[in-house]
């Protein structure tokens, strides 16, 4: 029998789909679309838009740390079963999923850190604001949702093995013989 992408668990094949998906929406409604227009809101401070972008960014945050536990939970999966029934792009997925996770931990553990000093010292007054550190943030962002539209490439390439007519004309046998 010829190991395909059945092979694997259904459950880490859908997350590997599913979860870069749903990262790479989450970045594009929060940090591509809210953040940039809540400051040219009517009546919105810059003091009232960092406080609503504090907190909006800590869920974001929140949430992108379970995406990633899922995904390398899901990766740990697929790795087990790789091992006994190689997976086509597997290393694309592995990579991927690990400049994903990277990317996540250096905006957590590093910028955002940073970014609260500097906008506790906007909300304090005693800063005007405008700090390069935001670049740093939306470089990183950026980088990551690329690394997210490839990892969702490479898991659909790798995961959704189209079946050569031969393999369709056999199952379809085996449909109809049932």
């Amino acid at each position: 029998m010829t190991p395909s992408s059945t092979d694997t668990p259904r459950w880490a094949r859908a997350m590997m789909l599913i979860i870069p998906a749903m990262w790479i929406g989450l970045i594009i409604g929060i940090s591509f679309i809210e953040a940039p227009l809540k400051f040219t809101a009517p009546g919105i401070t810059i003091p009232l838009g960092l406080g609503i972008g504090r907190r909006v960014f800590l869920a974001m945050n929140i949430t992108e740390v379970v995406l990633a536990i899922i995904l390398v939970l899901s990766l740990i999966k697929l790795w087990r079963s790789h091992r006994i029934h190689p997976l086509e792009k597997f290393q694309q997925i592995r990579f991927y999923s690990f400049i994903a996770v990277g990317l996540l931990l250096i905006k957590t553990v590093i910028i955002r850190p940073i970014l609260a000093i500097e906008s506790d010292a906007v909300l304090a007054g005693t800063s005007p604001g405008g700090s390069s550190t935001h670049f740093y943030y939306i470089g990183v962002e950026a980088i990551l949702f690329i690394a997210l539209v490839l990892l969702v490439t490479a898991a659909v390439r790798g995961l959704l093995v189209p079946q050569t007519p031969h393999q369709a004309i056999a199952a379809q046998d085996i449909n109809a013989s049932s």
